[in-house]
C-alpha cells in the first residue's frame, strides 16, 4: 500500500531502507552490489555501499557484505574467482565509497595505506546546528564507555587531555586514559539553512564512530538521524529543532525514522598512480538536502 501523501510516502521509504536488505536472498544482495560497482581492475573492486547494510555479521544480522564477497567475486569475474577481501569498514548506516580487494596481498597493501594515513577520505554529513568556527580541526581522543542508565549500553565518547579547574578556571592536564585512541577530524561547512548544515569532513585517523562523536560531542552538531549520539545517557530518537521539523514536514514522534545522513563521498587511493573515486549521496540524502535548501557544491 503506497500512501498518496508525499510525506507519508517518504517516511515509508525511510523505514524500509534498512529492512529491505536484511530480507533478500544473498544472491540478490550480491547482484545489487554488482550494480553498484564504481570501478574495478585486477587488484580492486570499488562499490557504492548502500544504507543499512552491515560490513560484518553479528547477532540478528542476516545479510552483510562479508558474507556475499565470494558470490560477488564470481558475478564480477567467473565461477573460479577467489572471494573478494575487505580492506576497511564503514558503519552499517554510512553510505558511499568502499574498496574491496581481489587478493589477500592487495588487501594487506591497502590496509597498510589506511593504517599509515595515506588514503584521503572525504565524507559529507548533514548536521543539526552550525559549527563554530565554520571550519577547523577537532583533535580530541576517543574512548568506549559504558553508559549507566535504565538501559545500560556502550558508546564511544570523548576523552579530552585537558579540563578546566572549577576553583580557578585554569587548564589542567588530565591523566591519559590508557584505552583512549587519538582522533583527528577536519571539517568545513559547505552550506547552512533551517537550523542545519552540510559539512565536508576528512577523518585523519580512523577510530570507530569518530566523525559521529566529534560532531555530536566535540562541536555540538550531531548528524541528522544519529539517534545514538544525540544524547549521552539515554537511547531515544533525536530531538529536532522546530524549524527543521517544519521544513522536513515531520512530526517529532516520527523523527526516529530519519536515517543517519553520513556519506563517504570521496576516496583517494595511492596505488601506483593515485586513484580517485567519487560517489553521489543516496536519494534520501539528496531529498533531505533539497527539503532543507542546502546546496551541494559543484565538484
Amino acid at each position: 500500500q503506497i500512501p498518496k501523501d508525499p510525506t507519508q510516502r517518504w517516511l515509508q521509504e525511510l523505514t524500509a531502507l534498512s529492512q529491505q536488505l536484511q530480507q533478500i536472498h544473498p544472491n540478490v544482495l550480491a547482484k545489487i552490489l554488482k550494480q553498484r560497482t564504481l570501478y574495478q581492475n585486477e587488484e580492486i573492486v570499488v562499490i557504492d555501499k548502500p544504507y543499512g547494510l552491515p560490513v560484518h555479521g553479528g547477532p540478528g544480522i542476516k545479510n552483510c557484505i562479508a558474507d556475499v564477497l565470494p558470490i560477488l567475486a564470481k558475478m564480477l569475474e567467473n565461477m573460479k574467482a577467489e572471494p573478494l577481501h575487505l580492506c576497511h569498514r564503514l558503519d552499517k548506516e554510512t553510505t558511499g565509497v568502499m574498496v574491496l580487494a581481489r587478493s589477500k596481498e592487495a588487501a594487506e597493501k591497502i590496509r597498510v595505506l589506511f593504517k599509515t594515513r595515506q588514503v584521503e577520505k572525504t565524507y559529507w554529513a548533514i548536521v543539526l546546528g552550525d559549527p563554530d568556527p565554520v571550519e577547523g580541526i577537532v583533535e580530541i581522543p576517543i574512548v568506549e564507555k559504558e553508559v549507566q542508565s535504565h538501559q545500560s549500553h556502550y558508546k564511544m565518547t570523548l576523552a579530552p587531555s585537558y579540563r578546566l579547574c572549577p576553583e580557578d578556571g585554569k587548564v589542567v592536564k588530565i591523566r591519559k586514559n590508557r584505552k583512549a585512541e587519538s582522533a583527528v577530524t577536519r571539517y568545513r561547512r559547505l552550506a547552512g539553512a533551517f537550523a542545519c548544515s552540510l559539512l565536508e569532513l576528512q577523518p585523519i585517523t580512523g577510530v570507530k564512530h569518530q566523525i559521529r562523536v566529534h560532531l555530536a560531542y566535540g562541536l555540538g552538531c550531531p548528524i541528522l538521524g544519529d539517534h545514538k549520539y544525540s544524547h549521552w545517557s539515554k537511547l531515544a530518537p533525536q530531538k529536532l529543532p522546530e524549524l527543521t521539523l517544519r521544513r522536513l514536514k515531520l512530526e517529532q514522534s516520527k523523527a526516529r525514522h530519519l536515517p543517519l545522513h553520513l556519506h563517504a563521498h570521496r576516496l583517494c587511493l595511492p596505488l601506483g598512480q593515485p586513484l580517485d573515486f567519487v560517489c553521489k549521496p543516496p536519494l534520501f540524502f539528496q531529498k533531505t538536502l533539497r527539503k532543507l535548501e542546502l546546496d551541494i557544491p559543484k565538484d
